[in-house]
């Protein structure tokens, strides 16, 4: 080991919202701190989440709202650090806040306001960041510490946490460093996939729906195992929007999704009464008030949406509440990690302590955030899990 190594008590690498979390709370215990990243500014995901707001937490956190192997593994840190802490240092800096749908709390100005409050609090407890810091090879010398060489110097700690991120959003500095450092030291990781990312529709699809592209509509989208009630929205690729996000943490290749595109009301019902009431308007004013037409008439056909009630049977309303309420597709994929939210998969949880997310293969190794495997529902909870997770890291490395 070179005499130049810098030597410190905990060292994180990744700047990201659970290694800033981590950073503070070690720093406020009076350990020494560093932080590296190869990136040219911290926090980049934060900044750039929730359309420049960043959705931070949400108002109902719980462990059903997360994809892990080990469904039990989140609840500790969870618990441990809440949505109301985090929701209390956000006040103790009078940053001005929202909330939205289903619980989802934004900043009313910029997401930026979210990442000095942590530069600030990094500040406060000393803990030092340095960026643009490739990392080339870590070692665990003899005396148990860790060596972590990068092409601006060497680094010797005691404890080191990896807080690198996973996969998703590659222009953001997406790297696969974590998992390499986990197999490294004899860790199981799961495998990958992209999650939160839009469908990508099937080629011959393209001709139908490509005018529908910027429409979006309240819908239910499900599988045979979960369903979401949120709006989807039509692209020029496939699918998005919010209830897509959702459901594609949870699709299978080759699997069908389900989407009822008028989940509140019965459309057979419905149309039978106006049939009785208002006989000579058309179908396509009738349902206009729930759909925009074009997609009314790119579901049922031109020549159907003009048709006035009294011409249309009872097994024709049956039809197009099959085609409006049933719709069935299979995605021909997904946007991959371009445009993916979170990364599905990542280090086992079995082999880490749920109260501190220690390694029980190596002393002094800890994994936080997203190269973990837990994966949160859109909606603020993946920034939940990098708080809390990195909060228990704090308090013991």
């Amino acid at each position: 080991m070179s005499d130049k190594s810098t030597q410190t008590d905990v060292l994180i690498i990744g700047a990201s919202a659970s290694g800033l979390m981590c950073a503070i709370e070690a720093g406020k215990r009076e350990r020494k701190v560093i932080v590296l990243d190869h990136a040219n500014k911290p926090g980049k995901k934060i900044l750039m989440s929730g359309g420049g707001r960043c959705n931070f937490t949400n108002l109902t956190i719980d462990a059903d709202n997360f994809i892990s192997h080990n469904p039990h593994f989140c609840k500790s840190a969870l618990s441990r650090y809440t949505q109301w802490d985090f929701i209390a240092m956000v006040e103790k800096y009078k940053i001005p806040y929202h909330e939205r749908d289903l619980g989802k709390l934004f900043c009313l100005n910029r997401a930026k306001d979210i990442l000095n409050m942590l530069l600030s609090e990094c500040d406060k407890a000393g803990a030092e960041i340095q960026l643009r810091s490739e990392i080339t090879t870590i070692e665990r010398a003899e005396d148990d510490t860790y060596i972590i060489n990068t092409l601006q110097g060497s680094f010797q700690s005691t404890s080191l946490v990896i807080a690198s991120g996973g996969l998703s959003i590659p222009k953001m500095c997406a790297s696969p460093l974590g998992y390499k450092v986990a197999e490294q030291f004899g860790h199981h990781v799961w495998p990958t996939s992209a999650g939160l990312v839009p469908f990508t529709r099937q080629p011959a699809d393209k001709a139908r729906f490509e005018k529908l592209s910027g429409i979006a509509v309240n819908s239910i989208v499900s599988n045979q195992r979960i369903e979401f009630k949120e709006n989807i929205l039509f692209t020029h690729r496939g699918l998005s929007g919010p209830a897509i996000l959702q459901i594609s943490s949870y699709w299978r290749p080759g699997e069908a999704i389900n989407i009822n595109l008028l989940p509140d009301i019965d459309i057979e019902e419905f149309l039978k009464m106006r049939q009785s009431t208002q006989p000579k308007v058309t179908l396509k004013k009738v349902l206009g008030k729930f759909l925009p037409k074009q997609l009314l008439i790119t579901f049922l056909g031109q020549e159907t949406a003009e048709q006035d009630l009294q011409s249309l049977s009872h097994s024709c309303f049956s039809d197009i509440a099959q085609r409006l309420q049933r719709w069935q597709i299979k995605p021909n994929g997904t946007e991959g990690y371009r445009t993916a939210e979170v990364t599905l998969g990542g280090v086992d949880c079995d082999e880490l302590s749920s109260k501190t997310m220690e390694s029980s293969k190596v002393a002094g190794l800890y994994f936080i955030g997203e190269v973990v495997d837990v994966s949160g529902w859109l909606g603020g909870y993946n920034f939940q899990w990098a708080w809390s997770s990195g909060w228990c890291a704090g308090q013991v490395v």
